[in-house]
């Protein structure tokens, strides 16, 4: 058992699943597209669309978009935070297959035209998952440094991409590979101890065969 479980997380309230938890989707969102917000279009499943308006899960989303951690008393205020900074967002509804009840569809683009779409769930105490990134399996629950390559399925990548991280010394905690066909899009997701260097990420955008990839530091500086 988790202490989250028995006496939740730091948070401003009032729920930890329906606001620290969709703060913390947000903000995880936020990092991983590495850029100040211009437009989110926000697709809301389930319990987040039923309940959700009443705990706050809008504004605990949008705060979360802008930077603001579960425990940041500008929650409330968040909506017109991002109004001032001229942020466009929309809220909808949807219905996203074999889902966690506290699920959201998040569509984003960077000031400088970067793009993400996340699907993501809070599980409850606060703790989050992100199931997918830009339509790809990726059950990541952020709390690790995190590298995503999307890539095309063919020999050589993994290698390549873990004798890098053992080439900087970062070890490896966990890895998953998702493709969708022989031969066709594929993705690992590896979650690591150490934070991996930026010059190293480089690297990996240019090889060949790789598509996108994204990084989810966990350092707590979040200026872009």
């Amino acid at each position: 058992m988790n202490i989250f479980d028995i006496i939740g997380p730091i948070m401003v309230g009032p729920s930890s699943s329906h606001t620290a938890g969709a703060a913390k989707i947000g903000f995880t969102a936020r990092q991983l597209l590495r850029e100040e917000i211009q437009t989110a279009d926000i697709f809301l499943h389930g319990s987040f669309l039923a309940t959700g308006k009443g705990h706050g899960t809008d504004k605990a989303l949008i705060a979360g978009l802008l930077g603001m951690k579960p425990d940041d008393e500008r929650i409330p205020n968040s909506l017109k935070i991002a109004d001032e900074k001229g942020i466009k967002y929309s809220f909808s509804e949807i219905e996203l297959r074999n889902a966690h009840p506290n699920s959201v569809l998040l569509k984003l683009r960077g000031v400088n035209t970067r793009e993400l779409e996340v699907i993501a769930s809070s599980i409850g105490g606060g703790q989050i998952m992100i199931n997918q990134i830009d339509g790809l399996e990726a059950n990541i629950c952020a709390c690790y440094p995190t590298l995503i390559v999307h890539n095309v399925d063919q020999p050589g990548h993994v290698s390549e991409v873990t004798s890098m991280l053992g080439h900087k010394s970062v070890n490896i905690a966990t890895m998953q590979l998702y493709r969708d066909k022989r031969g066709g899009n594929a993705v690992m997701v590896i979650e690591c101890d150490q934070e991996i260097p930026i010059e190293a990420i480089d690297w990996l955008k240019k090889l060949e065969g790789v598509v996108k990839v994204t990084y989810l530091s966990m350092e707590e500086n979040n200026e872009f």
